[in-house]
């Protein structure tokens, strides 16, 4: 397979140039003549044999280095199995192979990463008895056959020669003949507390096995990579807990508002941030929408987001219409609660569609009054970044003025602002994560959403879900779960129907 370095190359050995049949016929007769001749050649060969066992030595352990090298550089449990996979089959001769991430502990994940093999092979060998599956019966703890209570047996198991070994499983070997390896070399990977985290197995195209040497040296590096694996595993498991609770956290869908169409993308960073965002209906059939970013990150940051984001939506149900008054309530908390802490935060309340109902259950209002038109919306933000109107006519930032994260000052205040997006029109709410993951300045970084939101297709524009679509792709290139990334990114968009 292409990308697979030859196998390892054999220790160098050194050559007495007196070892031909001339001097070797010489040196029987100084022998003979001599026996203090053969003590020196014998001294000679002794060295040389030691000088030979050491460059392998050398050669071996460079070997394991660099391997070792470029394991510890994989920042994801994925790359870290298929470096895994390359090393393995460099230092045991083998082209294609497979490793299977479960686990003992059950907790997960479980996965299977394959080197030479596409998903329709990795099913083809799944489709074997799992008994007979030597990595399989790794994973379960089964001795092989005969093995007695030997727990060396279940460390490793070469099968050299499935064609010609006629004790095999004839669906094994159906399999290994349609995919054509003929031998197999399967080992554990087990570290730390979790135990067993899983199997590897390298395939050979010929019957092979490989020798101690090479057995040796599997040994050693794959008991490196079980620990690198366990730290990333944990590490994992730290992020997905702090994704889910992240995803709880936050709304589980958007609401559905009469004349309003809305539509969000958000990402957390590896360690989980503490953006949010929020779209609650409000009485009246009004809307009130809420982006913000809370200091640090972890969980204690996505627990005090969800604090924050709980606190104001109760303001926001008690008196939304006055965002300021909304945003004042909830610096008011934080420096009670959250002393320590500092937010970003940016409401807005979005009056109910003209011709509405006067209330839940009201009844309509009265014909003449209102009349489709521009909606008003009043918004204030605290340290945040300010919204964006798209529409046919124009691409715009709103002009807010400029103020101070909410805990920041001893008191907070800031004037509110009215803008009226027209029917066709769409208002961008995002995090500054959006801009930071650029990783450009932020004037330029502006500059860049100004053009991406401008750049947006006239046929897009009237569909919210394809406006942040081609903002995330026209702003970052590498997606919103680039890993690269630390940067939490929220946008959310409220498209106003015509």
């Amino acid at each position: 397979m292409a990308g697979i370095e030859p196998a390892l190359p054999a220790p160098a050995h050194t050559t007495d140039p007196r070892a031909t049949p001339a001097s070797a016929e010489s040196a029987s007769e100084t022998t003979a003549d001599d026996p203090s001749g053969a003590a020196d050649l014998s001294t000679v060969d002794r060295i040389a044999a030691v000088q030979d066992r050491l460059a392998g030595w050398i050669s071996d352990l460079s070997t394991l280095h660099d391997l070792t090298e470029q394991l510890v550089r994989t920042r994801t449990l994925e790359d870290a199995l298929r470096e895994l996979l390359r090393a393995g089959a460099f230092l045991v001769g083998a082209r294609r192979g497979l490793v299977v991430l479960a686990p003992q502990d059950g907790l997960g994940p479980e996965t299977t990463v394959g080197l030479g093999l596409g998903h329709a092979e990795i099913g083809h060998i799944e489709t074997v008895p799992r008994r007979a599956l030597s990595y399989a019966r790794i994973l379960d703890g089964l001795p092989e056959p005969g093995a007695g209570d030997d727990a060396e047996a279940r460390t490793e198991i070469a099968e050299p020669d499935i064609p010609g070994e006629k004790d095999l499983d004839p669906r094994l070997r159906e399999v290994a003949a349609r995919l054509g390896y003929a031998a197999s070399y399967a080992v554990p990977l087990t570290a730390g507390p979790v135990g067993r985290l899983g199997a590897a197995v390298w395939l050979y195209d010929e019957p092979a096995e490989p020798g101690d040497r090479r057995r040796h040296l599997v040994g050693l590096y794959r008991a490196h990579a079980a620990e690198h694996l366990a730290r990333l595993l944990e590490l994992h498991r730290s992020r997905q807990a702090a994704r889910t609770l992240r995803e709880e956290l936050l709304p589980s869908r958007l609401p559905r508002i009469p004349g309003v169409r809305l539509a969000v993308r958000h990402a957390a960073g590896p360690r989980g941030g503490g953006d949010w965002y929020d779209a609650l209906p409000l009485p009246d059939g009004a809307l009130g929408l809420a982006v913000g970013s809370v200091t640090g990150s972890g969980p204690s940051a996505v627990a005090a987001m969800g604090r924050l984001r709980a606190s104001l939506r109760a303001y926001a149900v008690m008196e939304g219409e006055d965002p300021v008054a909304v945003l004042s309530d909830l610096e008011l908390l934080m420096r009670l609660t959250e002393p320590a802490r500092s937010a970003t935060a940016l409401f807005a309340f979005t009056e109910p569609e003209p011709g509405a109902s006067g209330g839940p259950g009201g009844p309509p209002m009265p014909a003449g009054i209102g009349g489709p038109g521009p909606r008003k919306m009043v918004l204030a933000g605290a340290g945040h970044c300010p919204p964006l109107v798209l529409g046919d006519l124009r691409a715009e930032f709103v002009e807010t003025s400029l103020s101070a994260p909410l805990g920041m000052l001893a008191c907070w205040e800031a004037p509110s602002v009215e803008i009226e997006p027209a029917c066709g029109e769409t208002v961008l709410l995002y995090s500054d994560g959006l801009l930071h993951r650029t990783g450009e300045p932020m004037d330029r970084a502006f500059a860049r959403l100004h053009s991406a939101a401008a750049g947006v297709p006239r046929a897009s524009r009237h569909d919210p879900e394809a406006v942040v679509d081609h903002i995330v792709r026209t702003m970052l290139p590498q997606g919103l779960d680039d890993p690269a990334s630390e940067e939490d990114v929220v946008l959310l968009a409220a498209y106003f129907e015509e």
